[in-house]
């Protein structure tokens, strides 16, 4: 298996996903490995159909090729960006003066009418000038959330717990498809694409992380380039499962800096997924993450929503 990291090698390595039905214990250990190392981890042979990827791809950069005024009739303010767009300028990372250079599209988990969650997640906006809009991103939502599924499965053999102990803890969870959109930027643009910052969830999963950017803050200080190969997901850890595991497994600090000169004038588009608990859920510290030398950080048990509302006052989407 590819080492995760040695003396020569200051990188996040790639680890396959079909590791973890020939040999679960060692795909584990590789991936709950490099969150402890980075709080970021590279995943192949994820199993989101390439095809779905494409087209959810295509249907997000259409809609972000619509004039700005068809753009903002999506945009509801006042609801922390939960769902539909949220325009250039506007999200600011934490502590940060200037807001980051980006647009979005949020789509949420669809809930059936009467749900016990619907006080917790609006219903989703859809784009009408966009064919299939709506088809292709909650197919894709879906992929994600299966997906993701099955790292937790992994973090939760890391952790000692049973294979399926995050399962009902995430089950009808907050999560959020995020289309994002960097447009061109220029030579004296206030900011950077996404200020230096820490993501709220439980794991986020990235696609389209090919175009260089995204960098992740290490231990010793070092801004380090997180690089997949194409088609590979970008995995890192969210504030929730740190606060979850008393620091053992870290949500580290990234950015996605300002492309070179000779990029400058070309846009970059990516995927997050943003696996949430379920907003009931309460986040306390597991038994197993404390202990001699190990006290508890995080004594005050808090939920995921009050957490997320918490930090989405913070980043001034609320």
């Amino acid at each position: 298996m590819t080492s995760l990291h040695n003396a020569d090698q200051d990188r996040v390595a790639s680890v396959s996903l079909l590791r973890a039905g020939a040999d679960p214990m060692e795909f584990a250990r590789a991936l709950g490995g490099s969150f402890e190392r980075y709080g970021f981890a590279i995943v192949a042979d994820h199993g989101i159909d390439a095809a779905l990827i494409a087209r959810a791809d295509a249907a997000a950069r259409a809609f972000f090729a619509l004039p700005e005024e068809v753009k903002r009739r999506y945009h509801v303010p006042g609801t922390g960006g939960a769902r539909g767009y949220t325009p250039f300028g506007v999200e600011t990372a934490k502590d940060a003066v200037q807001s980051d250079l980006k647009e979005f599209w949020h789509v949420g988990r669809e809930l059936p009418a009467g749900h016990r969650f619907a006080e917790y997640m609006q219903p989703n906006l859809w784009p009408t000038e966009i064919a299939d809009f709506r088809e292709t991103q909650l197919a894709l939502f879906d992929a994600f959330d299966a997906t993701g599924r099955k790292l937790l499965s992994a973090i939760a053999r890391y952790l000692g717990l049973a294979p399926d102990w995050f399962d009902d803890t995430v089950a009808d969870g907050n999560s959020v498809l995020r289309l994002l959109h960097y447009p061109p930027v220029s030579a004296d643009a206030p900011g950077i694409r996404a200020g230096a910052h820490e993501d709220i969830n439980t794991i986020t999963l990235l696609l389209g992380a090919e175009e260089a950017g995204l960098e992740l803050l290490d231990r010793d200080g070092r801004w380090l380039a997180v690089a997949p190969n194409v088609g590979e997901l970008v995995v890192n850890v969210g504030d929730m499962l740190q606060r979850l595991t008393n620091n053992m497994l870290r949500s580290t600090t990234h950015r996605v800096r300002n492309p070179p000169p000779e990029r400058r004038g070309f846009s970059r588009y990516s995927m997050p997924f943003f696996l949430h608990f379920r907003p009931d859920f309460l986040i306390e510290t597991l038994p197993g993450c404390t202990g001699e030398g190990r006290p508890d950080l995080y004594p005050e048990p808090i939920t995921a929503h009050d957490y997320l509302m918490q930090r989405l006052r913070e980043i001034k989407l609320l």
